[in-house]
């Protein structure tokens, strides 16, 4: 074969990308992928140092973007990377300056405690953000090896007859699916982000993949059903919490705000029929392979390795102070305001029509997930009902649009989702999947 279609370019590559982000290895807290080891060994080794150097890189990503807006030197304008980074909306500067402000106060536990707190900034300073810093760093360095190397391609030919049909998304979008179910549902928002910023998916399809399939992780399932004090149900509780996302992605591609999302990519052309036609002569797997050889040959060492540190930075200086701006928010509002227990109250109805006992107080989880998905289980774990806190803890997970995480990645990437947008969703998975999880919980409690 000649050198410069070898095939060994898209196999090796692309088998250590599913070796690091899909294969699930058993740990002492349950299952969990390499990219986690990795990454709960790096908090392990420097976690005390993560809060302090988040803290220096918001500070700096607010401080460049103020830069950039002011003086527009000639070095961020003729660098398209260095633009997008910094060059960004007045509305997503003031989120920045807001996220450094708060990540300041946090760190050095300075003026109002409702924004300093354990519960508050703490949360996202001290728990939330040395989680995403590793992530961030191992998950945009090796990103690269699934995205780069022809796997997408491969695997997109193969299932498209699967995907479109069901969930009205191409084949490739499987492997975004399946990284967020096994490794973090941060992971499955950068691969969609990605891929739609390099034209693969249309702006409905990486709104339908980002607020569809970026699951919580296997591991951080078992952490919530732990809070809970469920651990036993675990398998029940993950089958339950699958059924509820299948039956959410099937109805809710086909309905109001996603259906109206534009069928167009990032430049405005719209997708075309035959993009994912196989040709005469090839079957899908075989068209797949040529594809994705092809594009494993398009790849020089240095624009990968060039990839990987602008993921990484991307995530630091882009996403983290999004996170730390919007998550503290709403917690502050969770923490000093009883709004979420007012908006929980229209629930109280639907929780008593489905039998779910201590229906008032399981209502107050209930838009509190919104904030954060792990509030829910703190919030649930003192009631006394099982049936009520397996509930509780499906649903938080079920939700996935949390603005501490997925929903705060989301707005912080160029997939095309407002918060309104955000918020619809979350109400629409909410109702789909509180009347499956109260089914199940009524056949095992």
């Amino acid at each position: 074969m000649h050198e410069k279609t070898s095939p060994w370019l898209f196999i090796i590559p692309s088998l250590i990308g599913i070796l690091l982000f899909m294969t699930p290895i058993p740990v002492q807290e349950g299952l969990t992928i390499p990219i986690a080891i990795m990454s709960n060994a790096l908090q392990g080794w420097i976690g005390a140092l993560i809060p302090a150097i988040m803290t220096v890189l918001i500070i700096f990503a607010a401080c460049a973007t103020i830069v950039v807006k002011v003086i527009r030197p000639a070095f961020v304008r003729h660098s398209a990377f260095m633009t997008t980074l910094f060059n960004v909306s007045p509305v997503w500067t003031v989120v920045r300056v807001v996220g450094a402000i708060f990540a300041v106060m946090t760190y050095f536990q300075l003026g109002p405690k409702a924004v300093w707190s354990d519960e508050t900034g703490g949360t996202l300073l001290i728990g939330l953000l040395p989680v995403l810093f590793s992530v961030f760093l191992f998950a945009g360095l090796l990103l690269p090896l699934l995205l780069n190397f022809g796997l997408l391609e491969f695997v997109g030919y193969s299932l498209t007859k699967i995907m479109r049909p069901l969930f009205k998304l191409p084949g490739r979008s499987s492997i975004d699916a399946l990284a967020s179910w096994l490794g973090d549902g941060t992971i499955g928002v950068l691969l969609t982000s990605k891929q739609y910023e390099q034209g693969f998916y249309t702006k409905k399809e990486a709104a339908i993949i980002g607020t569809m399939f970026s699951v919580v992780s296997i591991t951080f399932c078992l952490v919530v059903i732990d809070q809970v004090g469920l651990a036993d149900y675990f398998i029940p509780f993950y089958l339950t919490v699958v059924l509820a996302g299948i039956a959410c992605a099937l109805i809710m591609p086909r309905i109001p705000p996603l259906s109206r999302k534009a069928d167009t990519f990032i430049n405005e052309k719209p997708r075309q029929d035959d993009d994912e036609a196989i040709p005469k002569g090839y079957t899908a797997i075989s068209y797949g392979y040529k594809q994705a050889v092809k594009r494993a040959n398009k790849n020089g060492l240095l624009e990968t390795v060039q990839d990987g540190f602008k993921n990484v930075l991307d995530m630091w200086l882009g996403v983290a102070p999004i996170v730390m701006a919007l998550g503290t928010t709403a917690l502050i509002i969770a923490e000093t305001t009883p709004l979420f227990q007012w908006l929980g109250m229209p629930f109280i109805p639907l929780l008593e029509l489905l039998q779910i006992p201590f229906a008032q107080e399981a209502s107050e989880t209930i838009m509190i997930g919104f904030a954060d998905m792990f509030l829910p289980a703190i919030i649930g774990s003192g009631i006394e009902s099982e049936l009520t806190r397996f509930v509780i803890a499906a649903l938080s997970v079920s939700q996935l649009i949390y603005m501490s995480e997925v929903g705060g990645l989301l707005l912080g990437t160029k997939i095309p989702v407002s918060f309104k947008d955000l918020l619809i969703i979350f109400l629409i998975r909410t109702l789909i999947s509180l009347p499956i999880i109260a089914g199940v919980a009524h056949i095992y409690f």
